[in-house]
């Protein structure tokens, strides 16, 4: 009789439409920065995800001591969900993204600001079991404003590979991973 109600118990999580996510960004704690976020199904395989964060804590692979904060806001069209988990599954999503930090300036060890933001297109695959989430993601975009020495932007990075450098393209890639309820 026990067993029997665990089972159903567990039977029935697994059915609970679950429409709301809170998610931290695992690897920002390794490049100086810690963002949570809160993602809500809104329409039919399609959500809303916020994202705050503050820049000076965590690892500094600059060691620049970055000071600042960050913001997000993206609209996710979900291609591959169910009624049972809407939030589960392949993903496109347009996103802008905000930055403002002080740093030690590389040469001169002076404070300096970089003030950023971005647009960018981002697609990634968003897993649920039971009720933990993992979430995996890449991208690039425009970004305009006044960027950092190192050309990242605490969020998103700029094209700075094969010798070539444009402060205008935004990339974007990394992994969150957080509780559904």
């Amino acid at each position: 009789m026990v067993l029997c109600l665990i089972f159903a118990d567990i039977s029935a999580e697994e059915i609970t439409e679950r429409q709301n996510v809170i998610k931290t960004t695992f690897l920002s704690w390794f490049t100086g920065s810690c963002k949570l976020s809160y993602e809500r199904a809104v329409f039919n395989n399609q959500s809303m995800e916020l994202t705050a964060g503050y820049i000076g804590l965590g690892f500094d692979k600059h060691d620049n001591n970055p000071k600042g904060y960050t913001a997000r806001y993206a609209h996710k069209f979900i291609l591959s969900g169910n009624e049972v988990q809407p939030l589960n599954g392949f993903y496109l999503r347009p996103e802008l993204i905000y930055s403002r930090f002080n740093y030690d300036q590389k040469d001169t060890g002076l404070r300096k600001t970089s003030e950023m933001g971005s647009l960018v297109f981002t697609v990634g695959y968003q897993y649920i079991v039971r009720r933990f989430v993992a979430d995996a993601f890449f991208g690039g975009g425009y970004a305009c404003g006044n960027p950092a020495d190192t050309n990242y932007q605490h969020g998103f990075m700029l094209w700075d590979f094969l010798g070539t450098y444009n402060k205008n393209i935004a990339m974007t890639f990394g992994v969150k991973l957080g509780v559904c309820f």
